[in-house]
């Protein structure tokens, strides 16, 4: 029972704290290193310790000494109770939802490097993802900020467009593979067709990918798709009130949301950590497989930093018009296709 109890707490110290809240800071400073390259600036250079300042990787460290020392700022007239609690409720559903994530092979054939192995799967996840709305359509609605108020609609209406698109490219993927298992959709990946190509989710399911990251990146509030906080239109959407360790809290919930999509998107297309050609139990198998894993989620980040800052912002009617009039009806249409081919070949 003890053996049990301290591999679930190294699970969740390893994960939590090393990999979610860690790389969340790290993407603070590759998006501003990244915004710099494609800009011809140098970017972020300020921060130092004894003079090293080391690309400028203290600057995520100086970004929270910052938020922890701002004045916590509360409107007179805002709603006090929902005003502190949203952020909580942005912040804490992404953490959550990794926990059905699978970051490595079982170890001994026996424990999944993984911290709560769900039989719920991907419904799991996506179930306490979407929660994350709540938190900030209680933001927007408890401020009394009329530029708070409109982010808030801009989220909900955003979100729940395209949840429906992100949902429908998730069902071919779970008709390929025949479970909603995280583990088994991985190790059916693991096989290979015609002898020679991995039986990848971006090898059976193009469209699906291409669906699920457009998807992936409306649900994350990213450019194109960053209408709900647009600093043209409504100052900082949501969360305008904000401040201090609260206004933080939103801001790795987003950085955090990439990275779950990411790694989503590892397990569904990429093959999560699974490497061709590569096989055992041994420590150094293990360490390479999770070392592809995370190379795999740092891609699919990558991507979408990319898209940030190379695209430009749409207008709030386009977002809406292409969720429901592109992104379902290519979904269903990969459905029935999926369908058609999996009957003819099976």
């Amino acid at each position: 029972m003890l053996e049990v109890i301290l591999i679930a707490l190294a699970k969740c110290v390893v994960l939590f704290l090393a990999f979610l809240l860690g790389g969340a800071a790290i993407l603070s400073w590759v998006e501003r290193k990244m915004s710099a390259v494609i800009q011809d600036r140098i970017g972020p250079n300020r921060a130092s310790v004894l003079g090293i300042t080391v690309f400028g990787l203290f600057h995520p460290i100086a970004d929270g000494i910052k938020m922890l020392f701002k004045e916590d700022f509360v409107p007179a007239r805002a709603d006090k109770m929902l005003f502190f609690f949203a952020p909580v409720l942005s912040f804490v559903p992404p953490l959550l939802a990794f926990m059905a994530i699978p970051f490595g092979p079982p170890i001994g054939g026996k424990e999944w490097l993984l911290v709560s192995d769900s039989q719920m799967g991907v419904l799991f996840l996506l179930a306490v993802a979407s929660i994350g709305i709540y938190g900030h359509t209680l933001a927007g609605w408890s401020s009394d900020n009329k530029f708070s108020l409109m982010g808030a609609l801009r989220t909900s209406s955003q979100l729940f467009s395209y949840e429906v698109g992100l949902t429908l490219s998730l069902l071919g993927v779970f008709m390929v593979y025949g479970t909603i298992l995280p583990q088994a959709i991985i190790s059916a990946q693991s096989e290979l067709m015609f002898g020679w190509l991995p039986r990848w989710g971006i090898v059976t399911q193009p469209l699906a990918f291409i669906l699920f990251m457009l998807s992936s990146i409306a649900e994350t509030k990213r450019a194109p798709f960053d209408l709900p906080e647009a600093d043209s239109e409504l100052v900082a959407g949501y969360s305008t009130e904000y401040s201090s360790m609260r206004f933080a809290m939103f801001f790795l919930s987003e950085f955090v949301g990439i990275l779950l999509v990411s790694a989503f998107g590892a397990v569904l297309f990429l093959g999560g950590w699974h490497v061709p050609g590569l096989a055992g139990d041994a420590w150094w198998v293990v360490a390479l497989q999770v070392g592809a894993f995370l190379a795999k989620t740092g891609a699919l980040v990558y991507l979408q930093m990319l898209v940030r800052w190379t695209v430009p912002r749409m207008r709030f009617d386009q977002v809406i018009d292409f969720g429901w009039k592109y992104l379902i009806p290519f979904g269903l249409a990969n459905l029935l296709v999926t369908a058609v081919v999996l009957a003819v070949w099976r």
